[in-house]
């Protein structure tokens, strides 16, 4: 029996996983991708954003047996240090010890991604290809080669991972009765630089994310292996701290000095690197439904771009790809059963972590250095130490076990009533008891 032919639409770090967990059951498998070929080109030599790969990544990355080569390069986080205006660190741990999520390079991760798929003679690759049109009904996907000529490929089904402004979800947007939504966070970003210092010396601690909460504002890090720290700031593109009032050199040094003051002296470049590096926007797709019978499905940021604030979005489209391949393994060759449940199981799933992520953002921009927001923080530590199979923290949940979205989203809702009564009733000191807290448990429930 031929072998089903599948067309991958988008060579990104979703469709290169999924191309070779298709290629290992014995699809023929075609990737087309817009850009340049990643192993020639080397797009993404030099600075590059980071990634915060964590238990579920790791999951689909170790069932292709890529999980230690990645983790080799990565540096753990086991939590964030916060930057007061005065320069104060306050740290708060993101779970229990030996728990870190990983700052990885996204250009080295889609390469290894790449090159494996060398190993599979049965994953056909297509670089400088750009989706033009897809007839779904018919499994026909046309594509503007490099060379500016035109070129259609059949398959029995197409999967487009093609990213948040997909080709393959934009041929869906104009069939009937086809959900869609696309917001944008009213604050932008622009990454910068902490270089290293001296030989590859880190200027700041190494195993954390850096954020400087500063309310409608803020600027993180996370650190690279070669001893510099990807600096992202974020803040409203308006307003009296907005993008728009950051005009001059002058403007940058004096709005620098006054809110991020301990940075500045790590930043030797901050003025050039503000000029030259654009400032790009933030937006949270959503839709329904995101397959079209047994011929298309969508996957990764083409069915649910999420903003970068639970460090979840590839993790969450990896898991995409594991579910979609437990689907594959459960329904044998019935396609249409195959897609129909792998978004009825994912799309719940899509949703909360897009709310978990905005929801985030105001956490880490402001929450997080409010007094109120860390005596609840170090409850919800104390309470995950004291009974580890009773409490787990919304966190913890999201982003250290492989529990649904939609269960973090609801759990991390009745942790906070939990936590907010023990405060409330002055108990924290008798959280330790065992018996006190059997009274508790069932507004976990």
């Amino acid at each position: 029996m031929k072998a089903k032919k599948i067309s991958i639409i988008g060579g990104g770090l979703s469709g290169s996983l999924l191309s070779i967990y298709l290629a290992k059951r014995g699809f023929e498998v075609h990737l087309f991708e817009r850009r340049p070929d990643l192993r020639t080109a080397k797009i993404y030599a030099g600075r590059s954003i980071n990634l915060a790969l964590s238990t579920r990544g790791l999951n689909a990355l170790k069932k292709i047996g890529l999980d230690e080569e990645i983790l080799e390069d990565a540096i753990p986080m086991s939590g964030r240090m916060m930057h007061s205006k005065v320069g104060e660190l306050n740290y708060q741990p993101y779970g229990k010890d030996g728990q870190a999520i990983n700052s990885v390079s996204r250009g080295r991760l889609n390469l290894k991604l790449i090159e494996l798929t060398a190993n599979y003679p049965n994953i056909h690759l297509y670089f400088n290809a750009k989706c033009i049109d897809v007839d779904m009904d018919q499994c026909i996907a046309k594509f503007e080669m490099e060379d500016g000529s035109q070129q259609t490929f059949t398959s029995d089904h197409i999967i487009g991972t093609d990213g948040a402004f997909a080709a393959t979800r934009g041929r869906m947007q104009i069939t009937d009765r086809f959900n869609y939504s696309q917001s944008y966070l009213h604050v932008g970003y622009k990454e910068l630089i902490i270089p290293a210092a001296g030989a590859g010396q880190f200027q700041m601690e190494k195993n954390a994310l850096h954020i400087w909460p500063r309310g409608s504002f803020m600027m993180i890090a996370l650190p690279n292996p070669a001893g510099d720290f990807t600096c992202t700031l974020f803040m409203p593109f308006e307003g009296e701290f907005g993008f728009s009032k950051l005009q001059t050199e002058a403007d940058v040094i004096a709005f620098f000095n006054a809110h991020f003051p301990d940075a500045v002296p790590m930043m030797p470049t901050l003025v050039e690197d503000f000029f030259a590096n654009p400032t790009s926007s933030l937006v949270t797709v959503r839709c329904y439904p995101w397959v079209r019978k047994d011929k298309l499905a969508l996957l990764g940021d083409a069915a649910h771009a999420v903003v970068p604030f639970y460090g979840q979005g590839m993790n969450c489209s990896f898991e995409d790809c594991v579910v979609l391949d437990e689907c594959i393994e459960a329904y044998g060759d019935d396609w249409e059963k195959i897609f129909d449940e792998y978004q009825k199981l994912r799309k719940p799933n899509a949703d909360a972590i897009s709310e978990l992520a905005i929801q985030n953002y105001y956490e880490m921009a402001d929450k997080v250095g409010d007094k109120h927001f860390l005596h609840k923080k170090h409850i919800e530590h104390e309470l995950s130490a004291l009974y580890p199979d009773k409490y787990k923290s919304q966190y913890e949940l999201t982003t250290f076990s492989l529990s649904p979205y939609s269960y973090a989203l609801e759990q991390g809702k009745k942790n906070d009533l939990l936590v907010e009564h023990i405060i409330a009733s002055g108990t924290e000191s008798e959280i330790s008891d065992a018996n006190y807290m059997e009274t508790l448990w069932h507004l976990l429930k």
